[in-house]
């Protein structure tokens, strides 16, 4: 039997950075992975894969430059599956190489095969050759999350697809239908548009993205409807199911009938729990798989930690890397803090969105005095120099005391330029510090300033009573 001072189940963000942090503090560290490769979705089938499938398309079809070269301009006339799993492929090689040299470099022990409690401090490590019994004093489950496909769906992986599925197609589809209008639906129904796809977006609820600015959302649709991209909101889908050669068939409850050549279910993920035996441990997940924890990322056995997207909201890669680091400390009683209120969002979607920090409706809501400065694309160099005249830069302030609420991004860079304001909402700055520095030029960093003044011009210069940090 091996023993640990630290086990981790899964090396995805979450438990790569909880397995490296504990090996910092000079503990006994073990790691397991249930496929063959290291990284878990986050390499291997979600966020890298479909972030460099989307610069490849970006690339090759020329969109980024359209606004300079015209609507018809293309690196490459006849784009392949070939062509854009190339550079996925390239990628993902890179980054599971870069993550064994880390395990190895630190000292962590890393198991191949699928992890089942005994009890709780006991693990089964089943491999494709031997199984393995673990003791652990402490134990951080980051196993992540599966597509979720609605019963009787048929999903046969080549024309009724989830996102896990996206690098095995082996051409590319004519006509597209995406049942989800959550982030990975948005993702892939713009990415497959800018590609020319003729692409269905199909959701219930009346609007993409709610937690997102209204305004960003606005210019998403209407970019997207431009690429050709029909949205079916406030649509709910009553059977699917596969016709002919290879051709899905959508019914909505409404009685439309949708028929494309690949249906992508985006209905949302679930907690890769069902395989874990927890009860032998004395826990228990959600109807959606999913485990609850506490602000330190404790379950209901607390030496029993979970981190990133096996336990919900909000899922993404970025957040998913800091409570597996976080959950390491605390498990060793290392001090250590974290912002939630500012992490930022990225949806990699075409154009990218990006915000930090509070939208307008939820301001509104809470009867907060904000005022809106904006910085719009096509008034920036820069945007004219990268061909992008539609990007959009807003910050929300308070109107007495100047700070800064939130930044919203659409566009070119919005998920690289947000940081700048995640860091003077970290330090209670106000758009005076915007307005008094300076930035590069020709760079999109310059919207912070634009934006900025045009907030000053609403609200006039601060009286010698305000607080201007």
């Amino acid at each position: 039997m091996l023993e640990f001072d630290l086990f981790v189940i899964g090396t995805g963000p979450a438990g790569q950075r909880a397995a490296v942090q504990a090996a910092k503090l000079r503990k006994r560290v073990g790691i397991c992975e249930r496929r063959e490769v290291v990284g878990g979705v986050c390499v291997n089938t979600g966020t890298i894969p479909s972030k460099t499938f989307r610069e490849a398309v970006l690339y090759l079809t020329g969109y980024q430059q359209r606004g300079l070269y015209g609507q018809s301009y293309k690196v490459k006339e006849s784009i392949t599956m070939e062509d854009l799993t190339f550079r996925c492929q390239h990628v993902i090689k890179r980054e599971t190489e870069v993550i064994r040299d880390q395990m190895r470099r630190n000292g962590i022990t890393l198991t191949q095969g699928l992890a089942r409690f005994v009890d709780p401090h006991t693990l089964e490590i089943r491999g494709a050759r031997e199984t393995v019994a673990v003791k652990a004093e402490r134990i951080v489950i980051a196993t992540g999350t599966e597509a979720a496909v609605p019963d009787g769906v048929p999903s046969d992986r080549e024309t009724i697809i989830t996102s896990d599925e996206i690098l095995s197609l082996r051409t590319l589809p004519r006509t597209l239908t995406v049942v989800g209008a959550g982030v990975i639906g948005v993702e892939y129904a713009s990415i497959f548009a800018a590609l020319g796809v003729e692409v269905t977006l199909v959701d219930k609820r009346p609007r993409l993205l709610e937690f997102v600015d209204g305004e960003i959302v606005e210019s998403l649709s209407y970019q997207m409807r431009g690429m050709n991209c029909n949205m079916r909101l406030r649509e709910d889908v009553a059977s699917v199911a596969v016709e002919g050669t290879q051709r899905a068939v959508a019914v909505l409850k409404s009685g439309k009938k949708i028929v494309s050549d690949l249906l992508l279910y985006a209905i949302g993920r679930v907690g890769a729990t069902a395989d874990l035996n927890l009860q032998a441990a004395g826990l228990a997940a959600d109807d959606r798989g999913r485990l609850k924890v506490n602000e330190t990322y404790q379950t209901a056995q607390p030496h029993i930690y979970a981190a990133g997207d096996v336990i919900g909201f909000p899922a993404l890669a970025s957040t998913s890397m800091e409570q597996g680091r976080q959950a390491a400390c605390h498990a060793f009683g290392i001090p250590t803090t974290s912002m939630p209120r500012l992490f930022p969002f990225g949806i990699y979607s075409v154009p990218e969105i990006s915000m930090v920090g509070r939208n307008e409706e939820e301001l509104t809501a809470d009867g907060v005095p904000y005022e809106v400065g904006v910085a719009r694309y096509r008034e920036i160099a820069r945007g004219a120099i990268l061909g992008d005249d539609s990007g959009l830069l807003k910050i929300l302030f308070h109107r007495s005391t100047r700070r800064l609420l939130g930044v919203h991004i659409i566009g070119t860079g919005a998920t690289e330029l947000v940081h700048i304001g995640q860091a003077v909402l970290a330090f209670d700055g106000t758009i005076d510090y915007f307005v008094n520095s300076v930035f590069n030029y020709p760079t999109f960093a310059e919207c912070y300033k634009v934006a900025a003044l045009d907030g000053y011009n609403k609200v006039g210069p601060p009286s010698k009573q305000e607080d201007t940090r």
